[in-house]
Parts: structure tokens; sequence; C-alpha cells
């Protein structure tokens, strides 16, 4: 299950549990949505409370990041895992936004907030 908000510039997701397809297809629709109205957007992945993806999000998430690789700014991942700490480097090479990843939710909205000034 994912939780998203959407503010002025942003995209906030928190995941809960297993990340799914469905959830991933949610995160699409939002995304989606931001950058037509605003353009480039920047993330905030709250993935503390993620037990486990999906394959077929990983795929998706590969298809979805080359198909967007110059819509996002940003993107604030908050995470304690090495596995996900790992996927947001390889990810950054098919990005032009910056990635960085935070331990604390506060940690990576104050970089953000930082960045967008």
């Amino acid at each position: 299950m994912i939780v998203t908000d959407l503010a002025s510039g942003r995209v906030s997701v928190t995941v809960y549990g297993e990340f799914t397809l469905a959830d991933y297809r949610e995160l699409e629709h939002a995304v989606n949505y931001k950058i037509r109205f605003e353009g480039q957007v920047d993330l905030l992945f709250d993935l503390r409370e993620m037990s486990g993806v999906t394959l077929d999000v990983a795929w998706e998430d590969i298809r979805f990041t080359r198909a967007h690789s110059r819509d996002f700014r940003r993107v604030a991942v908050v995470s304690d895992s090495q596995w996900v700490t790992w996927s947001a480097w390889l990810t950054q090479a098919f990005m032009s936004a910056d990635i960085e990843v935070f331990e604390t939710a506060e940690e990576a909205v104050n970089w953000l907030d930082e960045s967008a000034g």
C-alpha cells in the first residue's frame, strides 16, 4: 500500500508493506499529473515501512525512469536499507535528477527544501 501527497512541485510517497504493481501505477498517475501541469517535480520516497517489492515493480520502475529521465529535479529516498541505497545509485545513471538517500524524513525534506531555494 502507498500513500501519496501532492504539493507544489513535489510528489511524496510512503510505502507500507509490499510495493506492488498497482501501487506503482498509482505513483505513475500522480507523477504524470504533476509533470503535465507543473513541469519538473521533486520526489520524496519514504521506504522505511516497505517490506519488499515485486519483480514487476522493479521492471516498471526501469521503464518509467527511462521514459521520464529529465522530468525530475531531485529525488530524496528515506531508507536504511543498503539494497535501496544501491538501487538509488544505479537509478541515477538513467536520470538527470539529483538522487540522495537519507535515514530520516526530516533530513530528506530539508534537502529538498534547501535545493528549491
